[in-house]
């Protein structure tokens, strides 16, 4: 595999890549539940930031990488516009409902909504280009997460974008 060529990594020999992954997972679902308990985007987006930065300590190829710091990047833009309230209609903007970004059409609106969906196709970027299963697994785990996170600010905006992806057919590789 890709990800064990070479020298191992200092954390790999210390605590294996599976557990990590394993105790990302259930540190993600713990997440999600207490989020979805008190409806609070801010800790899933918190607790999801650990995800992602293993993510990037994990993916090596140069586009893989660079969609792990788009995710970092990502992330951490959504946590300043929901702890700010920063509030902007990018379809307005862009007089359109919707963009082809990274081979997916993303739906325009709220600038809250477009940082999850981002991260959700970045992941699925990793998902398909990536060798190794520590990447593809953090990257399902960072999906799932980025669509709850959706759901959590705007459940409208969560069915607007599965109908989208069903009428666009847009995650065929």
């Amino acid at each position: 595999m890709y990800e064990s060529s070479g020298t191992e990594k200092m954390i790999d020999k210390k605590i294996s890549p599976a557990t990590v992954c394993l105790l990302m997972t259930l540190w993600m679902i713990l997440a999600i539940i207490i989020g979805f308990v008190i409806k609070s985007v801010v800790l899933v987006a918190v607790f999801l930031l650990p995800v992602v930065v293993y993510e990037i300590y994990r993916t090596k190829g140069e586009f893989t990488s660079l969609s792990s710091w788009l995710m970092l990047a990502v992330l951490i833009g959504e946590l300043i516009f929901i702890i700010f309230g920063i509030n902007y209609n990018l379809a307005e903007y862009f007089g359109s409902q919707d963009a082809y970004i990274a081979g997916q059409y993303v739906p325009l609106g709220d600038i809250k909504i477009l940082g999850p969906t981002l991260m959700a196709v970045f992941s699925l970027v990793l998902l398909v280009r990536t060798y190794g299963p520590y990447t593809k697994w953090l990257s399902v785990i960072i999906f799932v997460s980025s669509l709850i996170i959706i759901y959590i600010l705007n459940p409208n905006a969560f069915q607007d974008l599965l109908k989208m992806v069903i009428h666009n057919n847009s995650f065929n590789y």
